[in-house]
């Protein structure tokens, strides 16, 4: 809803540039999907690593 009203808000003070973002952000949207995916693979895989080397003091504390 916020983004909607600072939308609203620049359409009000500057249309040409409000317009250019509306069609804008679905193609910037696209083009910063390849690095999402990438950010959680590699989320992903630190947390694997994390996971791995604390599972002995996990063990040895449940002892």
């Amino acid at each position: 809803m916020i983004k909607f009203l600072l939308w609203c808000i620049l359409f009000v003070l500057c249309w040409p540039l409000a317009l250019a973002a509306l069609v804008l952000y679905p193609i910037v949207w696209l083009l910063l999907l390849p690095f999402r995916l990438v950010g959680i693979a590699v989320g992903g895989a630190l947390e694997l690593v994390g996971a791995i080397i604390f599972l002995p003091a996990r063990v040895l504390r449940a002892i």
